[in-house]
């Protein structure tokens, strides 16, 4: 569908995005290695001593700790969106403008804010696009984080070439108005980060 860009001259801050943890303790483990067994798949790295069925093996781990990892990122992003369009529905002026999810969601991934984007790229978050897109692409699909019986190892091992297409599907449902960060400006934190700020304001009141 056409999405139609919105012109205002207001600004509106939005809510916080708030992420939480989302990667168990062997989390960065597993997806070192699965990297390492995608190369030597591809042959890019020698296969040690590992056989093929070994690798695949801890390439399909790896993966699905992406994919959950990503679902509960995705969690977040949404709540998030949720919460901005409890802000549009109180905003006359926004109510009847087109603005949908879609617009949030293109907001945070094409557009965020110069001081969000600084702070994805400090916490090494650089290619945040595509990891935000396949979170909310996942979340789409997905009611609750699933379970490795519940996935074909096909779908876990090429999980973000779906995530892509569920992402585009989602943005194709209906036609939105394309909002900026001059007009909608909001702040990212960690959760504890988060925890810490609110709670130096309760003792400076």
């Amino acid at each position: 569908m056409q999405s139609a860009a919105y012109s205002s001259e207001c600004c509106w801050k939005l809510p916080p995005l708030i992420l939480h943890p989302f990667a168990d303790a062997s989390g960065p483990g597993k997806l070192v290695e699965s990297s390492r067994a995608s190369l030597m798949l591809q042959g890019l790295l020698p296969l040690e001593t590992l056989t093929r069925e070994q690798l695949d093996h801890t390439l399909i781990e790896g993966r699905f700790c992406e994919i959950r990892m990503l679902y509960y990122v995705g969690k977040d992003l949404l709540r998030w969106v949720e919460q901005c369009m409890e802000m549009v529905q109180r905003e006359e002026s926004l109510r009847h403008a087109g603005v949908e999810i879609q617009s949030f969601v293109a907001l945070l991934i094409e557009d965020p804010p110069p001081m969000v984007k600084e702070k994805l790229i400090k916490w090494g978050v650089s290619d945040y696009k595509a990891i935000f897109s396949r979170a909310v692409g996942l979340n789409m699909v997905f009611a609750e984080a699933p379970t490795k019986d519940s996935l074909s190892q096909d779908f876990v091992r090429n999980y973000y070439r779906y995530a892509d297409h569920m992402f585009e599907c989602s943005r194709s449902m209906k036609s939105f108005a394309l909002i900026r960060s001059s007009n909608f400006d909001f702040d990212l934190f960690a959760s504890g980060e988060y925890s810490r700020m609110l709670e130096r304001e309760w003792q400076e009141n």
